[in-house]
Formats: structure tokens, C-alpha cells, sequence
């Protein structure tokens, strides 16, 4: 794995720790809080891997964590 690889994990892991901290947050509070790391394609992108794995879910723009805590 290389470093931009490696970074990429480091950020999504990051994002999801907030959410599953934070329990649920409107999308648009989170990407307020990142928009200067990341652009709103790498944002939303991050938020589908994490509705795809089944980790997230997101209704009516707000995030939730749904694994158990």
C-alpha cells in the first residue's frame, strides 16, 4: 500500500470515527468541518464507501452511525 493509499484510509477512518462518536450529524456540519481537506466529490465519495459498507446511513442529509457502538 502507498502513502496516498495509506492516507486516504487515515481519512476515511477519521471521518467515520466522528460519526460513530458523534452518533448521527447533518452531512452538510461534517463536510463544513473537512471542506478544507477535502473537495465535495472526495467527501461524498467517503460517505457512499461508509453507506455501502454498512456503516452509515444517511436520511434526509443527516448521517447516523447504525453498527453497535
Amino acid at each position: 500500500m502507498n502513502a496516498q493509499q495509506k492516507a486516504a484510509l487515515q481519512i476515511i477512518h477519521a471521518i467515520s470515527e466522528s460519526i460513530r462518536e458523534l452518533g448521527s450529524i447533518p452531512s452538510g456540519h461534517l463536510y463544513a468541518q473537512v471542506m478544507g481537506h477535502l473537495s465535495l466529490e472526495e467527501y461524498n465519495a467517503i460517505i457512499k464507501i461508509l453507506v455501502n459498507a454498512g456503516l452509515v446511513k444517511e436520511s434526509n442529509h443527516v448521517l447516523t452511525w447504525i453498527e453497535p457502538v
